[in-house]
């Protein structure tokens, strides 16, 4: 039996995503890079708080971090650098969507 995320509480929530959260080359992304799956999060935003604000559809949120340029798209530019580097990047899922974050080894 799945449990719904949504209905977590954001310290379940958080707990959860935690261990959802990995270190995976860029090069395994590649797929959903091709579907536009792919989500950059800024260097100083936490990964997990993000993903958890997207669980919950919290759409001003995610309006103020795009405003800023803090979570969009990746880039071509940066995939390809990442490609380049064959670069590691913490991701973490929230289907259909994987959003990533460059590691201290292959921050840009």
């Amino acid at each position: 039996m799945t449990t719904d995320r949504r209905q977590l509480t954001d310290d379940e929530l958080n707990a959860v995503l935690n261990t959802e959260t990995a270190r995976i080359n860029w090069l395994e992304l590649q797929p959903n890079f091709a579907r536009g799956q792919v989500i950059h999060v800024a260097d100083n935003l936490d990964l997990v708080a993000v993903a958890r604000e997207m669980i919950r559809d919290n759409k001003a949120q995610f309006e103020a971090w795009t405003e800023q340029g803090q979570v969009a798209g990746v880039s071509n530019e940066q995939a390809q650098a990442w490609y380049d580097q064959k670069a590691d990047v913490w991701a973490v899922v929230v289907a259909p969507w994987v959003l990533v974050q460059s590691t201290p080894a292959s921050a840009h």
